[in-house]
């Protein structure tokens, strides 16, 4: 089985951004959550997951973000969402999740 999911990491400021690309979702979300497990294990507190170009989100993959950022919240840290894509940010607004995270249409370090 192929795995339609491209992770890159990068340091920007303070954060460190986690982007995606392709499809999250029951095959490939497994491959997310070990990526971002791997990132919080090592401490980092401000995370960023970059979202922009991703195709598809199912709710595994939304369920893998929620653990995230439940992680990041009980280190006091914070996660950014980077998502402009309406079909995305509808997952987020349909599950009452868009009011939780901190979702915005492009990423610039405060």
């Amino acid at each position: 089985m192929v795995v339609d999911l491209d992770i890159d990491e990068a340091e920007r400021g303070e954060y460190t951004v986690v982007s995606v690309g392709g499809e999250i979702d029951v095959y490939t979300a497994p491959v997310l959550r070990e990526r971002l497990t791997e990132v919080l294990d090592r401490g980092v507190a401000k995370i960023v997951v970059d979202l922009s170009q991703v195709q598809f989100l199912d709710s595994t993959g939304l369920g893998v973000l929620v653990v995230a950022m439940r992680r990041v919240e009980a280190a006091d840290g914070s996660m950014v969402v980077v998502c402009d894509r309406p079909h995305i940010l509808k997952v987020f607004e349909i599950t009452g999740l868009s009011t939780w995270f901190d979702i915005r249409s492009e990423f610039d370090e405060q």
